[in-house]
């Protein structure tokens, strides 16, 4: 991160042996735990995928669509 990059401060609610772990960590690394945090964020918002929006569309919520389209299944008609 470049010093002149925007950063807006948060607040964030960690358990303390989470917190400990952090703060163990950036000693470490020597790195801040601020940074830690945001490189761990980046690493999990690079591997996340987000579900295709056109998935779920014609969902009917039956189970059983494919079996009744097949048992009402008209006779196909002749192509001439």
């Amino acid at each position: 991160m470049r010093y002149h990059d925007v950063v807006i401060r948060t607040t964030l609610s960690i358990p303390g042996p989470l917190l400990e772990r952090l703060r163990v960590a950036a000693a470490e690394r020597r790195v801040s735990m601020a940074e830690l945090v945001r490189e761990a964020i980046e690493e999990k918002l690079a591997a996340h995928r987000p579900k295709p929006r056109c998935l779920g569309i014609g969902a009917s919520g039956l189970r059983d669509t494919a079996r009744a389209a097949a048992d009402e299944r008209p006779e196909p008609r002749p192509w001439r």
